[in-house]
């Protein structure tokens, strides 16, 4: 039962964070030294059930663009999200294969929640001094492709900051047309890795292992959370900037360097 709540609050944490530009990763990553590790499958699992509530919440704009996709404004939207998820998705493999990955330790993470926070700071003040624009460019696909790939790499980077405010820099300077962007090229990364994740452990003989009772149910609770909370971000960016999610990275990172232990 103790493990079964451990992968209850898990699936809110994840639910709460994976769109809020706060990184999930990084705060997965705090959760599990009290609630305890889980394997790689599990984390990307209850990021798929934020995913799914995204697909939800997105699905009249998802089923526009599959059955409207004659109209040239259509093609070519869809042909960014596609080039945008094709570079995350060929640059994430070669990472993969080189074996490159960051220790997910504190203090790295801690880093790069203050580091982030100053950087969405900085971005957002300067996208606000550009005049509204709504129209996604190639330079933004390119652009939210790559920066999909780094929060991969950096844990505690946030995937959603990343793409949100380099689409806003890149020329996006609308809030909710960025971060539409952002999250609908995260719907097929997120499930490509769920099913990465999924083949390579039945392939390795690890499903055996894989606790499938708790990583259900955290599954639903991840997908429950995330939609409430993302459609609770979509209202709020409407009329507010990111100023609070970058304090309370800052705060947060701050807060992680002072109190807990290096390297830990």
């Amino acid at each position: 039962m103790n493990d079964l709540i451990s992968d209850i609050l898990l699936g809110i944490v994840e639910g709460i964070t994976e769109f809020l530009p706060i990184s999930s990763t990084g705060h997965l990553l705090i959760a599990e030294r009290w609630l305890g590790a889980r394997s790689d499958l599990f984390n990307v699992a209850i990021q798929a059930g934020a995913i799914l509530a995204v697909t939800f919440i997105y699905w009249r704009t998802i089923w526009s663009l599959l059955t409207n996709w004659r109209r040239p404004e259509t093609r070519d939207y869809v042909m960014k999200l596609g080039v945008a998820f094709l570079i995350t998705a060929v640059l994430g493999l070669i990472v993969t294969k080189l074996g490159f990955k960051l220790p997910e330790t504190i203090t790295p993470i801690a880093w790069a929640l203050i580091i982030g926070g100053i950087w969405m700071m900085v971005a957002e003040k300067v996208a606000a001094n550009r005049p509204d624009q709504v129209f996604v460019s190639w330079r933004v696909a390119i652009l939210v492709g790559l920066a999909q790939m780094v929060a991969g790499i950096f844990p505690g980077t946030s995937r959603s900051a990343s793409t949100i405010f380099v689409a806003m820099l890149g020329g996006t300077t609308n809030r909710a047309a960025a971060t539409e962007f952002a999250f609908l090229v995260g719907i097929p990364t997120m499930y490509a890795a769920t099913g990465y994740e999924l083949l390579k452990t039945f392939t390795h003989g690890g499903a055996a292992g894989e606790d499938w009772t708790g990583l259900a149910v955290a599954f639903v609770v991840s997908t429950i959370v995330a939609f409430v909370a993302v459609k609770w971000l979509l209202g709020y960016i409407r009329s507010h900037r990111f100023t609070v999610f970058s304090i309370y990275r800052i705060v947060l990172g701050i807060a992680l360097l002072l109190f807990l232990p290096a390297g830990g």
